[in-house]
């Protein structure tokens, strides 16, 4: 029978530990833009025949400002949801997304609220807009209401393996939902509103017919259903690789996203095309695009409570070495 020393004992101990902490060793890293610290103002002067309003509008990124031209992001990878519309010769805005100053620095603010839009006093158009902050492209101008989701270019390029979401951020949740599209009766909804994070990594593919097909690789999802006033720092969401769908964290609105429900992207004839999630991958499927968002509501195109607002702060991806 070997016998160990003391000392040996305790050497062996401090060097096992060694090896645990630097399995466990991590790395935090930045998004680009993720500290809210840059922003572009835009200047909008809206059509006469609703009011000729000057509006200002947002986006997370640098530059001069910008007056009366659509956006386009090429050295941010953030869009936000505020947008310049151009519907048959009527220039409107709707601003959701706000620079809030925090400490020496800014945040983000979104908000759910009620766009007005009065034709010389004929008649009144009220539609409800979450606010919301997405990695890739708004494309503008918006000429259109129908089909909401296909004016985004939703998520970017991306390869690496993350572990988990990290991010500041305080929440306000505004109750009950409303539904107001404009075309019809603003409805009162059953449902309560709440603020929302996403994290999707796809494998991604184009068929022949410029088709965009993917694979769900990893998951982060949560939903925040009560007000938290006080700045939650260093937040941290896990991201789940694999088929999540047994997991008992799984909800039916982490599903795979096709049909109606599909994300869009611009395909390689530069035609906006839906985004079929056919499968869970494997979880060691190659990473080809990351989806991103921070919505102030979560009930889709035109549901909310104006009263719904999300702060978010310092967004970084974390990895385990």
């Amino acid at each position: 029978m070997i016998k160990f020393e003391k000392k040996q004992i305790l050497l062996m101990f401090m060097f096992l530990s060694s090896l645990y902490s630097y399995s466990q060793k991590e790395t935090v890293a930045p998004i680009q833009f993720g500290d809210m610290n840059q922003w572009m103002v835009r200047k909008i002067s809206e059509s006469r025949v609703i009011g000729g309003n000057t509006k200002y509008l947002y986006e997370i990124a640098s530059g001069d400002t910008l007056i009366d031209k659509p956006y386009k992001n090429t050295k941010s990878p953030w869009a936000v949801s505020s947008v310049l519309a151009k519907v048959k010769g009527v220039t409107k805005t709707s601003v959701t997304v706000f620079p809030e100053k925090r400490d020496n620095g800014y945040c983000a603010r979104l908000e759910t609220r009620i766009e007005e839009c009065k034709v010389l006093g004929l008649f009144s158009i009220k539609v409800l807009a979450s606010g919301t902050i997405f990695l890739g492209e708004m494309v503008e101008p918006i000429t259109g209401t129908s089909d909401p989701q296909s004016k985004l270019v939703t998520g970017i390029p991306f390869t690496q393996r993350p572990n988990a979401l990290e991010y500041d951020y305080k929440v306000v949740t505004g109750g009950l939902c409303i539904k107001a599209t404009g075309f019809s009766k603003q409805s009162q909804l059953q449902e309560k509103d709440m603020a929302e994070t996403q994290l999707l990594l796809q494998h991604r593919w184009e068929d022949a017919d410029g088709n965009v097909f993917a694979t769900r690789v990893a998951t982060a999802w949560e939903r925040f259903d009560k007000t938290v006033e006080a700045w939650q720092n260093k937040h941290r969401l896990s991201i789940h690789y694999g088929d999540i769908s047994k997991q008992a964290y799984y909800r039916s609105y982490m599903d795979l996203k096709s049909g109606d429900n599909a994300y869009y992207t611009r395909n390689s004839k530069g035609k906006m095309v839906p985004i079929q999630e056919i499968g869970w991958a494997n979880e060691n499927e190659d990473i080809t695009h990351i989806v991103l968002q921070f919505s102030s509501s979560n009930g889709g195109a035109y549901i909310g409570n104006t009263d719904s607002r999300l702060w978010v702060d310092n967004v970084k991806l974390v990895y385990n070495h």
